[in-house]
């Protein structure tokens, strides 16, 4: 129902936009000081402000305005009345609020929402609302935690629960040795910080499993209690025991069951997600099984936009990034296996906070004009327009009838002095609002002019003049030139008025000097002002330096007479060989000359001249060569000396007759006469080459043109140069005539879509034949029209048609003419109007990815209709946007590719592998590219990686080498591993056989065990991905001696890195505990080799450092205790310069009593205890041993009693013994252990464990027991893992 009133207001809105671009404020400073303006704000905390409780609380609120501000707060919607509380104070000039917590005062009494408004007599500007709330991070809550018992092949998940934190903690998990635990497809953590085991393999028992959480805000670590995990295998215990006992299966022989994958998290079948536009959608999917699943991600009914979406935690889970509407719909996670598959689905709803389509922009209008402020934002659901005028709802504020609300417009008409105010637009929706101020300012001031007055400006003859005259009023002025007097103002083609007041000459001649006045009005008043214009005459070298031969030891002098303008101050500078003079006392520099004295071989050269003013320069050069002295008197040779007698004879209106008399030859034959001239009514001074004779000729007819007056001179030339110039003859006029050519290299072409260029050379005073010289420009469009369009300008290059089509041919001809009539029938030349930008972008633009490192673009030519303008071809913007290795994500320069107007396709090459690429594809013309095609991005595939970053050799023991490397810079693609290759060398470095290991992505080091003493390896590493091995690095080490030979490093490869432009360490942080001081931080640079350093403070002692290896936290130990430390860490290039380093933390270690010994750790107790456990072990053995032989022990008979234990079955369900037989060949039945190293009995009163248990139990020397059925124990009874009752128990202890 609204539609009928869109049109008129749409109408309003187009004129009212054209309306208010007429007034523009000038940037000047004082100006500005003058000017009233409302409140703008300038600085501003953010919406939501998280503070740190040990630091003072800062508020920030900056604005600027004329006359200045001043501030009040509210606080939780109130008015908050700093005077009142003596720990809040506001910044002198400033709005910014300090709120002193340290006197011990908790920074949550100060949480609220905090607004700052700005006031002075124009108007109110208000700030966002600021929410103040504390950092928080709360320790752990004390639990205790018992040991998890699980089955090898079981899935499993160990919590975090961190506790609760603002801002939320990062969480992850390290060994005791603050290592990070490795994580793989089958082992990862969850957004929440749970790590899950998709199945649990032996290798995962251990007792160390420790969660952290970092708080960023306040730079602290806490961690959770250690929780223990055991892993049954009880394959490998079925292995070990039948080993032992002649090979019988005691156990189960049944392996950890496979299974087909189920989902760990989430755990319903179907899970729903709402996310804000821009924001980061994380979805995640876990599966246990076995084997280990592997997941995948596809969206229904859609695509994953390739260039935002990322796969993580070995594609479980899926992040997109910079979230838009697209993005809605269902996505689906599938986890797979051999033994089935099963999926998960999750439905994404994208809604939108408010966002700006178009933010209302402050409004300068003059009184009585009209403008609009608009406020357009989206959103979804979208967003509610308020309108607030000085911080108060619009319908709250006082009535204007100039002022009314459309919606998101205000429009303003008939404005009054005293309508300025400050206009408030909140866009809002449920999920957050936008604030906006925009002043509205009606200024009425008379013109003023800018420009500082009586500024002189000075140029040379022939070059372009530039007088300006800024101003400033409202309504805007219109500005008029006129020079010396007020009588008539400036114009015609020789002038040249810009929209910014400047006035332009484009060629300044003498008569052009003088004052000028520039007057500004509007209809408030008229202001003045006054400029200088001195045109000086240009710098001239008259007798340059000439070429000189001369003998070593002599001396030698150039000469250099220059003619400037007087007024101008002129500085004479000498070069040689366009460098500094040599600083000699031998180069001596007068006035206008140049004096070498000794001449040796090095002052061959080139010799400059160069004069220079503050306005120009001139320069001349002469070459200086340097001969031997000849032993004997020889013929000296020298230039001619000057022709005389030059008599002028046989006069024509276009011709004369030239004689003269040779000079002196100086041994050397006058090859031939140079014949010059001055024009002394056009270019006084200037010599101009006019023809040449042979020396055998002394006369010359010389051909002349009109309106010249002439002066001649001659020169004479023989081997080793020019004569001086001969005295030059008396002056020779000639008389006007019409123009005999017109002007040369006339092109026409357009600078705008709507104009044609017409340039031409102009005629030089020579070719103008007379005076009034002027050009007749004509023009018309080729077969279209047929009249010629003509306009005659004079002291101009060029003529500028207005209105034209775009792009369409015309025929240009431009005439000389002078007072005396027209030049010849000039040629026609066709020329082209302006071009304006194409209008179409190349559609179905597709990326065919050729290899790793190169790509084909096609895409489907523009219409021809869209060129408007000749199609010069297509450009190609391309720009790696990051890897996809987790490792280096950094961006790329954009780069582009052109291609011919008939190709629509072409190769992108020198692509880097594995990465994602964006690129989009515009035509472009003369004028310029035109639209762009929409953005395509693409991936590389995976490439062979570079070598390895390092590569060393350490040696571990006299018969061991250790091998280290770091991953390549390179990687190209997902490392599947290193290739490892050595072979011996001999005293002749002949290579011995080659030996090859293929080692885990991974594995960083490798030992060689029991390697021949005094033997040289050479050894190679090189990174694979799925595309092949990369280079290799190369080293070799001579393996130990009695006297240690260090390795020798032969290094193939070197890198160089670029220093990158944003820091490169942050979020660094120290934790103290017993073990040490735990350093961690980020780091985002490209170089690997990092180095923890640190020195004890208010120290002068050189820094300590520690390398780390490839990880993000580093453990000092040895630290001593009651000091404090200075901490940073130190990233190194291959040459070890330290390239980037983290800011400096002091890490205070606590006083500490040395703790108590444990008895249990020491080495020597620990092998004491394994030799007594040994010898038992034997003895046990032995007796077992002596038992199968056929020995009898009382216990006999009560054997006999329990018949065949062959036939008795094993309790599996409480995986104990069935009876054991005493026949020689029947082997020992039973399940595997408890992990607790316990064994449960069965039934029978009389087995081996019942005599073992009473603790006095002996052996003879023959191995039978001497205390026979003594201190039997109760059954059902367990026995402590220390006790060697029985060969089970034994074997326990054992394994």
């Amino acid at each position: 129902m609204d539609r009928p009133r869109d049109g008129p207001l749409a109408l309003l809105l187009l004129f009212l936009g054209h309306v208010i671009t007429a007034l523009e404020v000038p940037l000047d400073p004082k100006l500005l000081e003058e000017l009233p303006q409302p409140p703008t704000i300038t600085h501003q905390s953010p919406k939501d402000y998280i503070v740190d409780p040990r630091e003072n609380i800062v508020i920030h609120c900056e604005a600027k305005g004329k006359p200045h501000p001043s501030f009040s707060w509210t606080r939780n919607g109130t008015h908050f009345d700093i005077d009142k509380d003596p720990k809040v104070i506001m910044k002198p000039h400033s709005g910014t609020l300090v709120i002193d917590i340290s006197g011990g005062e908790r920074a949550e009494v100060y949480e609220g929402v905090y607004q700052c408004s700005a006031h002075n007599e124009l108007g109110t500007a208000v700030s966002n609302s600021i929410v103040i709330r504390q950092s928080r991070s709360p320790l752990w809550s004390k639990e205790r935690i018992s040991p998890i018992v699980a089955q090898k092949g079981q899935s499993l998940i160990l919590h975090c629960r961190p506790p609760t934190g603002l801002p939320p903690p990062i969480i992850f998990w390290m060994d005791n040795n603050f290592q990070r635990l490795p994580q793989s497809q089958r082992v990862s953590q969850a957004l929440n910080g749970d790590l899950y085991f998709s199945n649990i393999e032996p290798e995962d028992s251990r007792s160390d499993y420790i969660c952290y959480a970092r708080f960023p805000h306040t730079q602290t670590i806490q961690q959770k209690q250690p929780i223990t995990v055991r892993v049954l295998d009880m394959d490998s215990l079925n292995d070990t025991v039948a080993d032992y006992f002649n090979d019988t299966d005691l156990f189960s022989d049944k392996p950890a069951e496979e299974r087909a994958p189920i989902f760990l998290v989430p755990s319903e079948p179907v899970s729903s997600k709402m996310v804000l536009r821009g924001e980061i959608l994380e979805m995640e999917c876990i599966a246990g099984g076995l084997p280990t699943p592997a997941v995948s991600w596809v969206k229904r009914n859609g695509e994953i936009p390739s260039g935002r979406a990322s796969f993580l935690n070995f594609d479980k889970t899926l992040r997109i990034t910079d979230v838009s509407e697209a993005d809605a719909g269902e996505y689906r996670c599938i986890a797979k296996n051999r033994h089935g598959s099963v999926h998960h689905n999750i439905r994404v709803t994208v809604n939108a906070a408010p966002y700006w389509i178009s933010a209302p922009r402050n409004l300068v209008l003059a009184p009585k004009e009209m403008g609009i402020i608009t406020c357009r934002a989206a959103g979804h659901p979208k967003p509610t327009i308020r309108w607030l005028m000085n911080g108060l709802p619009i319908e709250d504020a006082p009535k204007d009838a100039s002022r009314k609300v459309e919606e998101d417009t205000l429009i303003f008409s008939e404005v009054q002095t005293g309508s300025s105010a400050v206009y408030q637009c909140n866009a809002s929706n449920q999920y957050g609002y936008l604030l906006s101020n925009a002043f509205v300012n009606v200024l009425a001031e008379p013109p003023r002019v800018l420009t500082p007055p009586n500024i002189v400006y000075q140029v040379i003859m022939n070059k372009p003049a530039l007088l300006e005259c800024l101003t400033f009023g409202s309504p805007v002025p219109t500005i008029t030139w006129f020079k010396d007097s007020r009588s008539s103002m400036l114009e015609g083609n020789a002038y040249v008025f810009h929209e910014n007041g400047t006035l332009e000459i484009h060629m300044s001649q003498p008569t052009n000097s003088g004052k000028y006045t520039c007057v500004s009005r509007n209809n408030l008043g008229i202001s003045e002002n006054h400029v200088y214009l001195e045109v000086k005459e240009p710098t001239r070298i008259l007798r340059p330096p000439e070429y000189r031969v001369v003998q070593r030891n002599r001396d030698v002098v150039f000469e250099c007479k220059v003619k400037h303008d007087p007024s101008l101050v002129p500085t004479m500078t000498w070069l040689k060989d366009n460098g500094e003079l040599p600083d000699d006392e031998r180069f001596r520099v007068e006035s206008d000359s140049l004096t070498i004295t000794d001449v040796t071989e090095s002052d061959a050269g080139t010799y400059t001249c160069v004069m220079n003013t503050t306005l120009d320069q001139d320069s001349a050069s002469a070459r200086l060569t340097v001969v031997e002295a000849p032993p004997t008197p020889a013929v000296i040779y020298e230039q001619p000396g000057a022709p005389t007698d030059l008599e002028l004879t046989d006069p024509g209106a276009r011709s004369v007759q030239l004689t003269w008399t040779p000079g002196e030859e100086h041994n050397s034959p006058i090859k031939k006469f140079l014949i010059q001239y001055e024009d002394a009514l056009h270019q006084s001074g200037v010599w101009h080459n006019l023809t040449e004779v042979p020396g055998t000729k002394t006369t010359a007819h010389l051909k002349l043109s009109p309106y010249v007056q002439y002066s001649f001179r001659v020169l004479a030339l023989n081997d080793v140069g020019f004569s001086h110039p001969s005295v030059p003859s008396h002056q020779y006029k000639t008389s006007p005539a019409a123009p005999d050519e017109n002007p040369s290299e006339v092109k026409g072409h357009g600078t705008e879509h709507n104009n044609l260029v017409i340039m031409w050379k102009p005629l030089t005073p020579l070719q103008a034949n007379g005076p009034g010289l002027k050009y007749k420009v004509m023009w018309r469009q080729q077969d279209t029209e047929k009249n010629w369009a003509s306009v005659s300008v004079a002291n101009v290059s060029k003529f500028v048609v207005s209105g034209t089509p775009t792009f369409v041919p015309y025929e240009v001809m431009v005439q000389a003419i002078n007072d005396y009539g027209l030049g010849p029938n000039p040629s026609t030349v066709i020329g082209f109007s302006g071009e304006d930008f194409p209008s179409a972008a190349p559609g179905d633009v597709q990326v065919l990815v050729q290899n790793s490192t190169l790509a084909e673009v096609r895409w489907s030519p523009v219409p021809l209709e869209s060129v408007r303008g000749r199609l010069q071809g297509y450009k190609v913007h391309y720009q790696r946007e990051r890897s996809l290795h987790r490792h280096n994500s950094h961006h790329g320069k954009q780069r582009t590719e052109i291609f011919s107007p008939n190709k629509t396709n072409g190769k992108l090459p020198d692509l880097l592998p594995y990465s994602v690429y964006s690129l989009h594809v515009a035509a472009f013309n003369g004028r310029g590219e035109g639209p762009a095609s929409a953005v395509q991005r693409f991936e590389t595939p995976e490439g062979i990686p570079g070598a390895p970053s390092y590569f060393g050799v350490s040696f571990t023991d006299l018969d061991s080498l250790t091998l280290q490397w770091s991953p390549p810079h390179e990687r190209n693609g997902r490392l599947t591993g290193y290739t490892l290759k050595y072979q011996t060398v001999d005293s002749k470095h002949d290579l011995g056989l080659l030996e090859e290991l293929d080692l885990p992505s991974n594995q960083s080091s490798f030992t060689l065990h029991n390697l021949p003493h005094s033997t040289r390896y050479k050894f190679y590493i090189s990174a694979r991905t799925q595309r092949g091995a990369g280079p290799a690095l190369t080293e070799e080490a001579i393996g130990h001696t009695a006297v240690s030979v260090p390795p020798v490093h032969v290094t193939s490869l070197h890198y160089t890195h670029s220093s990158p432009v944003a820091p490169a360490f942050g979020n660094i942080s120290s934790s103290v505990s017993e073990d040490g001081a735990l350093i961690s931080w980020e780091y985002w640079g490209p170089e690997k080799h990092l180095y923890v350093e640190y020195i004890i403070d208010n120290s002068d002692e050189d820094w300590h450092k520690e390398k780390v290896n490839g990880s993000e936290f580093h453990v000092l130990k040895g630290l001593k205790k009651g000091l404090a430390y200075k901490v940073r860490v130190v990233a190194r290039g291959h040459d070890d310069r330290a390239v980037h380093h983290s800011e400096e933390l002091l890490v205070k270690v606590p006083a500490m009593v040395s703790p108590q010994v444990d008895i249990a750790t020491q080495g020597w107790f620990i092998g004491l205890m394994s030799a007594i456990a040994l010898l038992i072990l034997i003895l046990l053995i032995i007796c077992f041993i002596k038992r199968n032989k056929g020995g009898k022990y009382p216990v006999k008979e009560k054997e006999d009693a329990h018949g065949d234990p062959e036939i008795q079955p094993m309790k599996e369900d409480d995986i104990t013994f069935g009876e054991y037989s005493d026949e020689d060949h029947k082997p020992l039945k039973g399940s595997r252990t408890p992990s607790s190293g316990t064994v449960k009995r069965d039934g029978s009163d009389d087995s081996l464990v019942d005599y073992g248990d009473s603790g006095d139990t002996q052996f003879n020397e023959d191995g039978s027991f001497i205390g026979q059925y003594s201190g039997r124990s109760d059954r059902g009874a367990t026995h402590d893992s220390s006790e060697p009752p029985s060969p089970v128990n034994a074997m326990n202890s054992f394994v």
